[in-house]
């Protein structure tokens, strides 16, 4: 069986002379954790476009731009333990933004209507799922 591909997004800025990452915690589920933007790539996206699109999809946040690409781990699903390649994204911006906001997703996906409490926070950082797991590699 092939595995999902998928992409996970590594979104920072500086602030105060400090490294901040992009992360929100599930406002109906708590017990998903503390994540940063992932998702799955549509057919013909690029790894780029893809994590572009699940940035604004899930936070609302745009201006942000793509630095490269950070790696890759293949991690099964973990609840379902279905195979999925996770190719992980450093994306920047300088856009203001708010400390902390509350994005509810649109759209027909599985993730519309969730409610992410998004906010910026120091690294280093865990996350759930070992989303953490290339944090070391980013370009900072």
């Amino acid at each position: 069986m092939s595995p999902r591909l998928r992409v996970a997004c590594y979104v920072t800025r500086e602030r105060a002379e400090r490294i901040e990452l992009l992360v929100f915690d599930h406002v109906d589920f708590l017990e998903a954790g503390r994540q940063v933007p992932a998702g799955g790539i549509e057919a013909g996206e690029t790894y780029a476009e893809a994590a572009v699109r699940e940035v604004r999809e899930e936070t609302g946040l745009t201006g942000a731009k793509v630095v490269r690409v950070v790696g890759e781990s293949d991690r099964p699903h973990p609840e379902t333990g279905e195979p999925r390649r996770t190719t992980y994204v450093h994306l920047r911006t300088t856009a203001e933004s708010p400390e902390r906001w509350i994005h509810v997703v649109t759209g027909a996906g599985d993730d519309a209507e969730l409610r992410f409490a998004c906010f910026w926070a120091a690294l280093p950082v865990q996350l759930a799922d070992q989303q953490h797991e290339l944090l070391g590699r980013l370009d900072l």
